[in-house]
């Protein structure tokens, strides 16, 4: 059970490293707590390590973690240590390789798009779980898993601003305005989640619950701080945001419901009921002057931007049975608190 009470004293970043889990994040832990100067190699095997485990997917956040606000008590030095990037990008082929295995390809970005715009009455998953019976525990559960990417909200896409062009160029810029408050802090989305949990009770402090949660929560942070560093996969990052905007506003529209269904603070609504609005707007601006451009200019991407849709959908998609098999078994979906 959560049972956390954020202060107007609560840091602004977890004050303490994870727990390691396996090898992988064991040796980045390790050296992570040195000097690089001092730090010998970082070394780890990854040829066996499971490419959608707990071990891989911490070391891998760890690792991403470096080039966003740092981590408690680690050298800012070691976000460009050439073995951890080595290590890293060992790490990264492995995810990137599952992810290929498991998403189909072939076919437009004009249908996919058209696809993930079509809203099933009758679906199923979290989002309609806790609309119609999920208890306000769960949705506590919830808030925490989504707290690894919405206190980040928007950052992971912005790596992709530099590497585009034009139209596509300047209405992406549009929309990650929006997402970081339209110039006004306290509207950030990354600062309207952060009241949100506060006002839930929970945990407000960044990476507050990275050793709460597994590869299932993981997975979809590192998967788009693993398309936005990279200019080879700036396709895939297009089509993960496109993906995001699309399908965000009917799943917001879900967890309004569900959060005024429970009684939930007017703080926590207001956090999706943004979304809704916003993100619908959004939807036609990344169809056709964000996606309709690039493809414009650059039409070998067309693929690269339909395997971004199709793998947000699959890291999501896991995330989804991990929460549904937890919860549809009365059990806690985070891991025990260490």
């Amino acid at each position: 059970m959560l049972n956390d009470t954020p202060t107007s004293s609560t840091p602004a970043t977890a004050a303490a490293l994870p727990t390691a889990r396996g090898p992988l994040s064991s040796a980045v832990l390790s050296a992570l707590v040195q000097s690089p100067s001092d730090a010998g190699s970082v070394v780890a095997p990854v040829t066996d390590a499971d490419p959608y485990g707990d071990d891989l997917h911490l070391a891998l956040y760890l690792c991403y973690e470096l080039h966003y606000r740092g981590l408690p008590g680690v050298d800012d030095a070691w976000e460009w240590n050439p073995d951890l990037l080595r290590l890293r990008a060992e790490m990264e082929s492995a995810f990137l390789a599952d992810v290929r295995a498991h998403v189909t390809v072939g076919g437009s970005a004009a249908d996919e798009m058209d696809l993930l715009s079509t809203e099933h009455v009758d679906g199923s998953g979290p989002s309609f779980h806790l609309r119609d019976t999920g208890t306000a525990e769960q949705m506590r559960e919830y808030l925490a898993h989504r707290s690894l990417y919405h206190l980040k909200e928007a950052d992971p896409h912005a790596w992709t601003i530099p590497r585009l062009q034009g139209q596509a160029k300047a209405s992406y810029v549009a929309v990650e305005f929006d997402e970081f408050g339209g110039g006004r802090g306290s509207r950030m989305h990354q600062n309207l989640f952060r009241d949100l949990l506060a006002a839930a009770g929970l945990d407000a402090t960044y990476l507050g619950y990275l050793d709460r949660v597994g590869a299932p929560t993981l997975a979809p942070v590192n998967l788009m701080s693993m398309f936005g560093l990279h200019r080879s996969l700036r396709g895939a990052a297009v089509g993960h945001l496109a993906a995001t905007e699309i399908t965000s506003s009917p799943g917001s529209q879900r967890l309004v419901k569900a959060l005024q269904r429970l009684e939930f603070p007017a703080e926590c609504v207001a956090f999706y009921a943004e979304h809704v609005e916003a993100d619908a707007v959004h939807e036609q601006v990344m169809r056709h002057d964000v996606v309709g451009d690039l493809i414009a200019r650059e039409p070998e991407l067309e693929a690269d931007v339909v395997f971004g849709m199709r793998a947000i959908d699959h890291v999501e998609n896991v995330l989804a049975d991990h929460l549904m098999d937890a919860w549809s078994n009365g059990r806690e979906s985070l891991r025990p608190a260490s």
